[in-house]
């Protein structure tokens, strides 16, 4: 154990720092009254409530400043916690431009994990660890887990790595110890979790390693066995700053109450309303409890807003009010009033992601507003990150510069390219680079060795590796369980190939060739290219691997292959669909130059841009209806903060939208307007729905029913559907509020005939072909659809 004889902190300030703390205070002169409080209110418990842009970080770095230029502490015994590394060094950078003498530097600011590593270094004995113990990233981890799963005979693809690994990563957010998880869950995992959590730790310490999770654990645990141990550290950090403390879990909430526990002096910053990871572990609570926890705390709240117009924080203060538990605030600006927030309604995803992309050109070219925007300017903040599909093909095909934040493009990412590899073999079996992804994905035991036998079969057979892997079976050259699924996985595809054909067509004799064959003719192929693509992703086991997959990851990659194969609908074969990818990956327009920002809600906290779209704002998709399926209340008030989040990104325009029709597994299906829509203030609100646009009706009063004018919503088979089912209200359940169009009705249509189709709209029928029609639509131009997809005038299906 370190000794801390040397670290013991001075108890009264020296004639040089009394000194100091007599000149002019420069650095507090740009404070408003509020901020200058936080900065200079130093004894005891303090909880800074700091709203949206209202210059939190400015406040914190005022305050370590004004303790330094006082001398009640040196920058060594000042403990300054961020949650991401990049704010540590932001704030590091910003305190060295004070007129404040920090020789030494701040030594303890940083994250919870690189503050825990360098206090577990000085302590590890007290672990069971050596002082250079290894940091295991997740590859590791998993590898470790999967080795336990195999010790203990417990079957990997049922029972996967990952999901014990999100256990123990929930139990060590929690501060639990494996003697210290509740009898209530030991359940979890086919009864072996815990028992399974224990044999890892013990692993760990074998190999003197740990995980993120045990760099906290370890510490809150040595705090709480070792008194002299956090009395020394309470005695040298002086006092205890907190950035962002909504989003701490338990684990680091006990390891500041331990540290904190002796002088208090606490200063914890953060926004009840910007709590929007609970998904990872995170607790409100933790806030919301902070005067409790701290008896005589103090309360201080920033206000004043320097980010965003006086309309678009009315909006957002509206909508967070919606929620019970929160502490409460309110923003207000000194700002000019600048533009009403902008809300419309669209008939579907695609018209969403059309006028959007129409709507950046304009702002950029300066046709519409006050000022030409930059492209660096614009954010597109979406819910789900299958969204971004839309918006990634419009903008390649009208060639405007993008960029998305926190993740890769649709078509990069992981998922999508295992499943198009998938979709490349069944067209050309002969695609050797599209094998070479698929053949061991999903997990089928087919190590390096296998392939290799592959790859000489297929080499000395001069085939393709398909072909070379069916030979490969057929001889028995790969035995047991990678022989038994290589030959699945080669079977599968022989099938799916022979399904994007259909059955074949005799032939008149008159049609030989030359060569006394007949052509090769096959009909019309027995199932559509969209579900032969959901086959190939089930029959696989490729959508399986990510529905058994428990981490936080997985249901958007699951969301994503939804988008993929709800994509291939406006594409005539699998073929042409994987050109378009092809054709517009390669017209991608890289380079430093301008680009419209494309991220997710949870990845634009702590950004801004003058310019902001938010689509996809209807029930199910936001609010999540899974976070309410498995939150309840607490879950639906996650994601009232999380539009919070989303408006309050706005400096100067803040457009919200949402579509009457969104596609689910291949079938349009009618999406309400979201609840927060009708949360949000009319009087600072501008609807540009364009009135007449879907067809008549009366609007009734409310946001949601203004933008809906004229829409779907009050068309007539929207209320020969209301009538059929009841009135929809926003407490009835989300099965009884969202109705899946029957597109599936054959009519019979003539030449000049009216005709409507879900997506189109309407057009006029101008050639028919067997069961296909070509329909002059009026606002998509011409286009050749199969005919059950299409309605007669007076018998639009809703």
């Amino acid at each position: 154990m370190s000794s801390f004889d040397e670290m013991d902190a001075f108890e009264g300030a020296s004639l040089s720092a009394r000194a100091m703390a007599a000149l002019p205070k420069d650095h507090l002169k740009w404070l408003n009254e509020p901020q200058l409080e936080a900065a200079t209110k130093f004894d005891g418990p303090l909880l800074v409530l700091a709203g949206a842009g209202t210059g939190k970080t400015r406040t914190l770095i005022s305050r370590i400043a004004e303790i330094l230029h006082t001398g009640r502490a040196r920058s060594d015994q000042i403990l300054a916690v961020t949650f991401t590394n990049r704010a540590a060094k932001e704030m590091k950078e910003r305190v060295q431009t004070y007129p404040v003498n920090v020789s030494r530097g701040l030594q303890w600011m940083g994250t919870f994990h690189a503050i825990c590593v360098k206090l577990l270094r000085r302590h590890s004995e007290l672990a069971g660890l050596k002082p250079n113990f290894t940091i295991l990233d997740t590859d590791d981890q998993l590898r470790l887990l999967k080795q336990l799963l195999h010790l203990s005979n417990i079957d990997e693809k049922r029972w996967p790595p990952r999901m014990l690994a999100g256990h123990i990563d929930d139990w060590k957010n929690r501060a639990l110890t494996p003697d210290k998880v509740p009898a209530a869950e030991t359940s979890t995992f086919n009864n072996k979790g815990i028992e399974l959590y224990a044999q890892y730790q013990i692993r760990l310490r074998e190999l003197n390693a740990v995980d993120f999770g045990d760099l906290l654990l370890h510490m809150v645990t040595i705090f709480q066995t070792h008194q002299d141990v956090l009395e020394q550290y309470q005695r040298w950090f002086r006092y205890i700053l907190v950035d962002e403390y909504q989003d701490t879990n338990v684990a680091q909430y006990l390891w500041l109450r331990l540290l904190a526990g002796a002088h208090k002096n606490i200063c914890c910053v953060g926004d009840d309303d910007q709590s929007i990871y609970g998904w990872r572990g995170a607790e409100v609570g933790n806030i919301l409890r902070f005067e409790k926890d701290f008896p005589g705390a103090y309360v201080v709240r920033l206000e004043q807003n320097y980010r965003s117009t006086p309309h678009i924080l009315a909006a957002a203060s509206n909508v967070i009010r919606g929620n019970e538990n929160r502490l409460g605030k309110e923003l207000w600006t000194d700002a000019q009033e600048g533009e009403k927030v902008r809300l419309i309604g669209h008939w579907d995803g695609e018209e969403e992601a059309r006028w959007i992309g129409e709507e950046i050109d304009a702002m950029q070219g300066g046709t519409r507003g006050a000022r030409p925007f930059n492209l660096d300017e614009i954010a597109i903040l979406v819910r789900a990150s299958h969204q971004m599909r839309a918006f990634e093909d419009r903008f390649l095909t009208i060639g405007l510069p993008y960029k998305v934040i926190g993740g890769p493009r649709f078509y990069e990412r992981m998922e999508i390219r295992d499943a198009m590899a998938y979709f490349r073999l069944v067209v050309s079996p002969g695609d050797d680079l599209a094998f070479e992804r698929i053949v061991n994905t999903p997990k089928r035991g087919l190590g390096d060795k296998a392939q290799q036998t592959i790859q000489m079969t297929a080499r000395e057979h001069g085939v393709s590796l398909v072909d070379g892997a069916r030979i490969v079976v057929d001889n028995g050259l790969i035995k047991g369980k990678g022989g038994k699924a290589l030959r699945e996985l080669i079977d599968g595809l022989a099938r799916w190939n022979a399904m994007t054909r259909g059955p074949r067509i005799e032939v008149d004799d008159d049609s030989v060739i030359d060569d006394g064959t007949a052509p090769m003719r096959f009909g019309e192929p027995e199932v559509s290219h969209i579900e032969l693509a959901q086959i190939v992703l089930d029959e696989s086991g490729y959508t399986a691997h990510w529905q058994n997959e428990k981490t936080p990851e997985a249901p958007g990659r699951l969301e994503n292959l939804k988008e993929l194969v709800n994509q291939l609908d406006n594409f005539e074969n699998l073929q042409g669909f994987l050109e378009h990818v092809s054709l517009v990956m390669d017209n991608e327009q890289e380079g430093d130059g301008a680009k419209v920002s494309i991220m997710t809600l949870h990845a634009a906290k702590g950004l801004e841009f003058p310019a902001v779209f938010l689509p996809g704002w209807e029930d199910g998709l936001f609010p999540s209806q899974r976070s309410m399926d498995e939150s309840g209340l607490k879950g639906l008030e996650e994601e009232r903060r999380l539009a919070y989040v989303g408006i309050t990104r706005a400096e100067e325009v803040c457009t919200i939208s949402f579509a009457a029709n969104r596609r689910v597994f291949g079938q349009w299906q009618n999406s309400m307007p979201s609840r927060f829509i009708d949360e949000l203030p009319e009087d600072h609100v501008e609807v540009l729905t364009p009135p007449g646009l879907y067809g008549g009706g009366q609007p009734a009063a409310g946001i949601e029913n203004r933008a809906a004018e004229a829409n779907v919503y009050n068309s007539p088979g929207w209320k020969r559907m209301q009538a059929r089912q009841g009135q929809y209200g926003m407490s009835q359940p989300r099965e009884s509020r969202n109705t899946v169009i029957d597109a599936t009705a054959v009519a019979s249509f003539t030449l000049g005939e009216r005709v409507f189709h879900q997506k189109f709209g309407y057009g006029a029928v101008v050639g028919i072909e067997g069961d296909k029609v070509e329909v002059d639509f009026e606002k998509a131009g011409t286009k050749k659809v199969v005919s059950r997809f299409l309605s007669a005038k007076d018998d639009i299906p809703f």
